[in-house]
């Protein structure tokens, strides 16, 4: 029986390939041909959740009340455990009653804002390369997308003046992330205050992801946009606990800022999900109140990676700033190579999987991303691999020997 008649909706006709899926189906074949891959590719923490989040599951799987549904808009204690979390790091003070929304993920709470507040064919800001949720969420909803290309000329960050007047006029919501994935990029003060201005000007909702806030190195303190005076009234901060507290697999995140548009992404989730299981909640709640010696310890971790790849790489010709903040490496291909042919290039000679930095958006061609997730020493088995595979950057020539 012939299923022609079968036809997807438009909105997912609409989306790019997603590049992580091709890259699934790549490592899957490889693994079949009996390659050891280095996947260096997704930000999937590796190793456990700390102690104190496992075991604060386990016992609350114990309690009859835990395997109910869980409240629509996420138990009190951890709402109050996030808005207690903002006041501590960042001194914003936050009503945990309608100014803080837990989520099955950043990822899916991005997602269903879009959903939220986006009509076919509002214009929606987002910069490239960025996220892909930033711009998958509201191309789903039906935006109309204008590309803010980054560069590294401006250190990645937005260049507010790129920005025809005729668009920012027309542009709903800005999407943005700072500490950024996938560049790495950092943003001062400076740069939040610029931005809510101009957002409060053209009356633009802005949506920030700061979901690598604490892993940041070198003494540098990452900024929430929720500091900036105004910022509550025109945006929302979104945030994860999968990088910092190895509960990517735990799928648990948050909201906060403005209480309406916080409410109208309560309401559209009342009508799609359940919430997050109430176990999952109470171990959210005992990572977020971890003592400080634990975020020290992942980002020395963190950063001890970085220095042995970037000093490593840089024998094989790249020369690499070392990033402030995130769990990534933003590597430039070889000239001459594509970043999905590099990356694929990468991958059948050597096992190593990194992702090609097209899949964040036409901004990102010319570079891969390279995830801080495995220990020195297999970080050192991938650099004697590229070094064997005759992988090197020359910025004047091909560089491949």
């Amino acid at each position: 029986m012939s299923l022609d008649w079968i036809s997807r909706a438009d909105r997912l006709n609409a989306l790019p390939p997603y590049v992580f899926a091709r890259l699934d189906e790549l490592k899957a074949r490889a693994r079949e041909q009996g390659l050891d891959l280095i996947d260096l590719g997704m930000g999937n923490p590796d190793g456990l959740a700390p102690q104190p989040v496992i075991e604060a599951a386990i016992s609350a799987l114990n309690l009859p009340q835990t395997h109910g549904y869980p409240p629509f808009e996420g138990t009190a204690s951890f709402r109050q455990a996030i808005t207690a979390w903002y006041q501590r790091c960042y001194g914003v003070d936050l009503n945990p009653n309608n100014e803080a929304l837990p989520l099955i993920g950043s990822k899916e709470g991005l997602g269903h804002l879009a959903l939220a507040y986006i009509n076919p064919g509002d214009l929606i800001l987002v910069p490239s390369p960025s996220y892909p949720a930033h711009f998958r969420g509201p191309l789903i909803a039906g935006g109309k997308i204008y590309p803010i290309i980054l560069s590294a000329k401006n250190d990645w960050l937005i260049d507010l003046n790129t920005i025809p007047e005729t668009v920012a006029q027309k542009a709903k919501i800005l999407y943005f992330n700072y500490p950024n994935n996938p560049t790495t990029a950092t943003a001062p003060r400076d740069f939040f205050e610029e931005i809510v201005k101009w957002a409060r000007h053209y009356e633009i909702i802005l949506v920030h992801d700061l979901c690598y806030a604490e892993l940041a190195f070198d003494g540098y303190q990452p900024t929430s946009l929720l500091e900036i005076p105004g910022a509550k009234e025109i945006g929302v901060e979104f945030h994860t606990l999968s990088k910092t507290y190895n509960m990517a697999g735990w799928r648990v995140g948050f909201v906060v800022g403005n209480s309406e548009i916080i409410q109208g992404l309560r309401t559209l989730k009342t009508n799609l999900d359940y919430g997050i299981f109430s176990a999952v909640q109470t171990a959210a709640e005992t990572a977020l109140q971890l003592p400080d010696i634990y975020i020290k310890n992942v980002q020395e971790r963190y950063q001890k990676r970085r220095d042995f790849l970037i000093n490593g790489l840089a024998e094989l010709g790249w020369k690499i700033t070392p990033s402030k903040a995130t769990m990534y490496l933003w590597v430039p291909c070889p000239v001459g190579m594509g970043s999905t042919d590099f990356a694929l290039d990468v991958l059948e000679k050597t096992g190593i999987v990194v992702t090609p930095g097209n899949a964040f958006g036409e901004g990102g061609e010319g570079y891969v991303r390279v995830s801080l997730i495995t220990d020195c020493d297999r970080l050192a088995e991938a650099l004697n691999r590229l070094k064997n595979a005759g992988i090197r950057y020359q910025p004047e020539m091909v560089s491949y020997l």
